[in-house]
């Protein structure tokens, strides 16, 4: 008797056999609900708000959260109000319970994707915009001229979004483009430099070389524009000593003299030596002429040509012996070419 009475003592208590106090009022959960739906439904109404003026979901998300795990719930708190005035059992009551939690759960797993997949929606629209804009501002650059900038958002481009191929046909573009311009640049300015050779102004067209080789280094053109210069100074000066050696055989002295003067500022020192003695010869002929249209005119009694002559002779020769002899007859010729015409010489 005392093992059997022991024994129930200690045996398991069934599901059935579990009771629960009735005396707690179901409608106490109803009013916690009713408190809840409120407060959910107030974070909802602000969250709706900040949407329409800031856009910002967060509020908005969390309203929506509230109202739904209000919902949800509920129906398990109803469940366990009747669970308590039925007497349901412990399992059957975890089970529903189980059955629940799991239902809410899955609702909320779909609410977060929901959320997820409109942040990612955001993203790829601020993405595409994103996109265009630097397009945009690539070919901004390329209207200014701004290479470097241009290049920068190229690579910009690549690393934000991955795309080689649209990059590297942004550098293509600004390759052609910075090619086209240096090209324009290079042609402007070699116009001004032929108009500095032809009037054989050599420094002012260095000048214009340097500054250009400045701003293209690298250009194959640029770099060898100081020697393409000298080429073409060379060839001027080479064309003078021909013309020069012409005069000179033909006895074209007044010729010989005015391409010596062209020559002075391109013969080396050596060049200059070698060409002293035919010089000095032009200049005797020169001056050689020079004294017999002087005595002709005198003979003549061509007064005015006379003193013409005789003024040159000084200017250009003025110490040599014939314009020694001319500075003598000047006071006399002018006053004979004051003398009415017909007077005797």
């Amino acid at each position: 008797m005392r093992l059997k009475s022991s024994l129930e003592r200690t045996r398991p208590v069934t599901p059935t056999e579990v009771t629960v106090d009735e005396s707690k009022p179901a409608g106490s959960f109803i009013w916690i609900y009713l408190i809840a739906f409120l407060a959910a439904a107030a974070v909802f109404g602000v969250g709706l708000y900040l949407v329409v003026l800031t856009h910002e979901w967060a509020m908005l998300a969390a309203g929506c959260l509230s109202v739904v795990a209000v919902f949800v719930s509920l129906p398990i708190a109803l469940m366990l109000s009747g669970a308590i005035n039925s007497q349901l059992t412990a399992r059957q009551l975890s089970s529903q319970m189980q059955q629940r939690i799991e239902q809410m759960t899955q609702m909320m797993s779909r609410i977060s994707e929901a959320q997820l997949l409109s942040d990612r929606a955001k993203s790829v629209a601020f993405r595409d915009k994103d996109r265009e804009a630097i397009r945009r501002a690539i070919h901004e650059e390329l209207s200014q001229g701004e290479w470097e900038a241009a290049y920068a958002l190229a690579d910009q481009f690549e690393k934000a979004f991955g795309s080689k191929s649209e990059a590297d046909r942004f550098r293509g573009e600004i390759n052609e483009k910075r090619g086209e311009g240096v090209k324009k640049q290079i042609a402007e300015v070699m116009v001004v430099i032929d108009r500095h050779t032809h009037a054989e102004q050599w420094t002012a067209a260095l000048r214009e070389a340097e500054k250009l080789m400045a701003r293209y280094p690298n250009d194959a053109q640029v770099k060898f524009l100081p020697v393409e210069i000298e080429n073409r100074r060379q060839s001027f000066k080479k064309q003078l000593l021909h013309s020069w050696h012409e005069a000179v055989a033909r006895h074209d002295v007044d010729a010989s003299i005015e391409i010596l003067r062209q020559l002075d500022p391109y013969l080396t020192p050596s060049e200059a030596q070698s060409m002293q003695d035919t010089a000095r010869g032009v200049f005797r002929e020169k001056l050689s002429n020079l004294g017999a249209d002087f005595t002709k005119a005198v003979l003549e009694r061509r007064w005015a040509d006379a003193i013409k002559l005789g003024e040159t002779i000084q200017a250009e020769f003025p110490n040599s012996r014939i314009a020694q002899e001319v500075r003598d007859k000047m006071t006399t010729l002018r006053q004979r070419a004051g003398e009415p015409a017909g007077a005797n010489a």
